[in-house]
């Protein structure tokens, strides 16, 4: 049938179709729709219509788009839970066969990464939330601050005192409390660091960095061959927060947190030093400017292809790695190291800690129920196997121990994790993440000076979170 006619806009009236195909069951919960080619075809309009409608059915949670498989509807729309199963929401990546393999009843639906928050964000709101969601760990502010996430002191607090708080790593504990209470359980760590190819330090006869000046010198001793710009990191907003993570630890090496006890620090001087530095990067022909316009994982990539020496990044970035080079988990530390970022005058060698991490929602129909699941998706032998496979840091030190003889680069960035610094926690970090993401690419391209861009965005920092700008 062609719709392109008016006076009702094309995109509204096939999103009017699809919505009555998908309740009369024309399409059932989990089917895939046609293609966006197949659906201009079919209803004769364009792509900008056939896109807008399939967006604004994403946004409403009707359905779910996933890059290079398809469009599905979303087996939880419409769908209360009658209480005899568990309903999870994940990212795409190993957390559905995870959930899975720990409990082959529990209904499992994966988004992709980009969507997950406005996708829980809107079932929340239309009173159809799951049971357990994963969350990016600076998303728990702002969910335990709406009253989203049950508190899980008040669902098993034994397990919270017993072994959340004695065997998961230090920074972890940390990250998912929030106003004293715990409000997520973290599978997985990762950290932000310092990426390097061990064989470009040994040609150039160099060790790792620990101080900007040891960077830049590795760097320039490595430029050569294929390696015009030896060092790589994800520098603008198209990278999202993955630049935010890699510029908060660049900023703690030079002890800068951006925020203090005393409010917002990016407007000092060692803020200002920091964004210096890596102009001066970009400067001298170190770091390609191209680097605002990289997407998250294309710093890593390079690294892996041999165009790069260095790369800023998270340790999860290690499975990209070994799928670039076509090596096993067990054998990447051959060929990669993984180390803080070099620390600046006024610090030293610093990381940045994150991950994702559980939670369980307030409109959740059996939260007990819930928290059993989560407790055997924990469990330190499903954790350390899948830390074997993936390279992925447990969050349990009991998991570290059992997965880290076969691993060395495993020990590493968990003893990295002890000491890192974690993002700052406010309900307001996604706003402040975007915040440091345009500080960082103003910089690069040359739109701002350090200084007045460092002082510009801690005046927004300061309006976002209603906190001072720390003076001195």
């Amino acid at each position: 049938m062609n719709i392109d006619s008016r006076p009702t806009p094309p995109y509204f009236k096939l999103k009017t179709l699809l919505l009555d195909a998908i309740l009369s069951g024309e399409y059932a919960p989990g089917d895939r729709l046609p293609t966006e080619h197949e659906l201009c075809a079919r209803h004769g309009i364009s792509r900008t219509p056939v896109g807008r409608a399939l967006s604004e059915l994403a946004a409403e949670g009707v359905i779910l788009r996933r890059r290079r498989r398809g469009t599905f509807v979303n087996p939880h729309w419409l769908r209360r839970s009658d209480g005899s199963e568990v309903r999870v929401v994940v990212p795409e990546g190993p957390w559905e066969q995870m959930i899975q393999s720990a409990a082959a009843t529990a209904s499992v639906v994966a988004v992709a990464r980009p969507s997950l928050h406005q996708t829980l964000t809107h079932a929340i709101a239309e009173g159809n939330a799951p049971d357990v969601a994963v969350l990016d760990s600076v998303w728990l502010p702002e969910f335990a601050a709406a009253g989203f996430l049950h508190a899980f002191e008040d669902v098993d607090g034994e397990w919270v005192r017993s072994v959340h708080e004695t065997d998961f790593l230090a920074p972890v504990v940390l990250s998912n409390r929030y106003e004293g209470r715990t409000y997520g359980v973290s599978a997985f760590a990762d950290v932000a660091g310092l990426w390097y190819r061990r064989d470009a330090l040994r040609r150039a006869r160099v060790r790792p960095p620990t101080t900007w000046s040891e960077l830049r010198s590795a760097a320039r001793a490595t430029v050569g061959g294929r390696i015009r710009h030896p060092i790589v990191m994800p520098g603008g907003s198209r990278a999202g927060e993955t630049t935010a993570y890699c510029l908060i630890a660049l900023l703690a090496g030079n002890g800068v947190r951006v925020l203090g006890p005393r409010g917002v620090t990016l407007g000092s001087r060692a803020a200002a030093d920091t964004l210096r530095f890596v102009r001066r990067l970009v400067d001298d022909g170190l770091m390609p400017v191209e680097v605002v316009g990289y997407e998250w994982n294309h710093a890593v990539r390079l690294l892996g292809r041999g165009q790069a020496s260095f790369a800023f990044g998270g340790s999860y970035e290690a499975v990209t790695l070994a799928e670039e080079l076509g090596v096993p988990q067990s054998e990447l530390g051959e060929h990669f190291g993984f180390a803080p970022v070099p620390g600046g005058p006024c610090g030293g060698p610093a990381a940045a800690s994150g991950g994702l991490v559980f939670g369980i929602l307030r409109q959740a129909a059996q939260p007990k129920a819930a928290m059993r699941l989560l407790r055997d998706v924990v469990a330190p032998e499903r954790l350390a196997r899948i830390a074997r496979e993936t390279g992925r840091i447990p969050a349990r030190r009991s998991a570290v121990e059992l997965a880290a003889p076969g691993l060395p680069f495993l020990s590493e960035t968990a003893a990295m994790l002890e000491h890192a610094v974690p993002r700052p926690a406010t309900p307001l970090y996604p706003r402040v993440s975007a915040q440091l993401q345009a500080m960082l690419e103003s910089v690069l391209t040359g739109e701002r000076r350090p200084t007045q861009a460092a002082r510009h965005r801690a005046e927004l920092v300061a309006a976002i979170t209603g906190l001072p700008v720390a003076q001195g």
